[in-house]
């Protein structure tokens, strides 16, 4: 049956307004406006810039989440391993081939496109965290056509996804190969180009560095125009930046400013929900000649820290004491209690160990940026008869003296990267692994066959035995799970801190400022 004579030039007049609205230019979004100021807790390394030698710690994620994109990456909306600037990705069923689609259309902040020639070489220049074990278990990368590039493994490697695609490693972003190789290493990180929300005006190093929207983000135009990281390693300074409105979001916030804050109805208070933690290292528990090479002195540290009087001093009690190194929130980890708060039983085992008046341990160096749990931390070991004294090092140095293994005695450190309990055992436990300063051959063995093994029953159980190995070794001494506070100042109306699962910063481009 056909249109009536009433309704056919309605009917016309309906089509002819649809193929109008087809012609019309879609409606544009609103443009970016006004600054964004974030006060970070630790001065901000250029080097941040370039993903290739990213260390495994989230912080520098801040930054290069800024500027840079992955193919694969936690995304905002709860995704823990989303596409990005891959539209798709699949798994062989043999385990032995991922396969990766880019969207069409991506360029860099630079105009150029993004196709799988950056892809291959942004994973060849790789030389971060977990590198060790992508050219252990990665035997080719094969561009098929512009926007579908492979992997090809050596053996089904379960975690490579892990490794790959979260804050574990920065070996997915992707970097221009084109604008690299004119400007040589230093110049990219002086300058970098990036895919992210955001590209690099300028920075003075040590101090701030200054970006702008940029409009052809993939996933949205960003909100805010102008977005400002400084770093500001005192909390006190980042409090009375908040306060001023010279920031916008102070990065965490130390208990006592962090308590101020709280209080202050004009602002807001809010605790980071990542994957991170801290712990106490033994740097010379594998000298046969150190006194830490005797168990009972590791474990008269783990008697006489006071995690929850700590957390509670620290992180107003968002910071849930830990039993072991790996993150509660991460997969396969070994839901354990904390040691015991027992001052008397380290002086106890002090006493066993052959030091009844107590033992000179020498230098006490924490990580930076999170002094209350520092002091808090010292003052348990000296009240139980630990004599330490603190020895301040700037950021970079006391993660690249970790590294070097250049640290002694005790030290005190934090990690935030997501992954899982095995990119953690990598880094940490394992006796290759980057920050590892010895380790076991049983416990290097089981790492090595939970890597192997598809069936995620089998291997929790595998991963669940060496953490448990680390308890009854006494290879650390666990704090807390750390989850930091951040002050939100009055200008902010959407912060956007909670978007992205297992990451500590906003996701920069959901950032909604108030109207003037």
């Amino acid at each position: 049956m056909g249109p009536t004579p009433g309704s056919l030039p309605r009917l016309l007049t309906l089509i002819a307004l649809a193929a109008l609205l087809a012609m019309a230019p879609p409606v544009r979004a609103q443009e970016p406006a006004g600054e964004l100021t974030v006060a970070f807790h630790v001065t901000i390394a250029p080097t941040w810039l370039d993903p290739s030698t990213a260390p495994p710690q989230i912080t520098p994620f801040g930054v290069l989440y800024a500027v840079h994109d992955a193919l694969v990456r936690p995304l905002p909306g709860g995704q823990k391993m989303g596409p990005s600037l891959a539209e798709s990705w699949k798994e062989s069923p043999d385990g032995l081939v991922y396969e990766f689609k880019l969207r069409r259309g991506l360029t860099f902040h630079n105009g150029d496109p993004i196709t799988a020639e950056d892809v291959k070489f942004s994973y060849d220049r790789y030389q971060g965290a977990g590198a060790r074990e992508f050219r252990a278990r990665v035997r080719e990368v094969q561009i098929v056509d512009p926007l579908t590039v492979r992997f090809y493994l050596k053996d089904a490697w379960p975690d490579f996804m892990t490794f790959y695609g979260t804050t574990a490693t920065a070996a997915g972003i992707v970097v221009p190969k084109k604008y690299i190789e004119q400007v040589g290493p230093d110049g990219f990180r002086q300058r970098p180009i990036g895919a992210g929300p955001y590209r690099l005006v300028s920075q003075r190093p040590g101090i701030d560095m200054t970006f702008e929207a940029f409009p052809k983000y993939w996933r949205k135009v960003p909100n805010v125009k102008k977005l400002v990281l400084k770093g500001v390693p005192d909390s006190t300074t980042r409090l009375a930046m908040l306060k001023s409105g010279e920031a916008d979001i102070a990065i965490a916030l130390d208990g006592p400013e962090a308590e101020a804050v709280k209080r202050d109805t004009r602002m807001g208070l809010v605790d980071s929900r990542h994957a991170s933690i801290f712990w106490i290292e033994f740097a010379d528990q594998w000298d046969p000649k150190s006194p830490w090479a005797d168990k009972r002195l590791r474990q008269a540290v783990n008697y006489s820290l006071d995690r929850k009087s700590i957390n509670e001093a620290a992180c107003l009690g968002f910071c849930p004491p830990a039993g072991v190194i790996v993150p509660r929130v991460v997969g396969f980890a070994l839901q354990v209690p904390p040691h015991p708060y027992d001052p008397q039983k380290a002086k106890q085992l002090l006493a066993e160990a052959g030091y009844p008046r107590g033992l000179d341990a020498g230098d006490f160096v924490p990580i930076p940026g999170f002094s209350t749990v520092a002091d808090s931390a010292m003052n348990n070991l000296n009240t139980a008869g630990i004599r330490v004294r603190m020895r301040a090092m700037e950021r970079a140095a006391f993660y690249a003296a970790w590294q070097e293994r250049k640290l002694r005695g005790l030290f005190m450190t934090a990690v935030g990267n997501s992954g899982n309990a095995a990119s953690r055992v990598e880094s940490f436990i394992s006796s290759k692994g980057s920050y590892a300063y010895g380790g076991y051959p049983d416990i290097d063995e089981m790492f090595v066959q939970q890597s192997r093994e598809r069936d995620p029953a089998k291997r929790e159980i595998i991963l669940h035995k060496i953490q448990q190995l680390t308890i009854d070794r006494v290879m650390f001494a666990p704090l807390m799970d750390l989850r930091i506070l951040i002050g939100i100042g009055p200008r902010v109306a959407e912060h956007h801190i909670h978007s992205i699962p297992m990451y500590a910063f906003p996701a920069y481009e959901d950032v909604k400022l108030k109207n003037p």
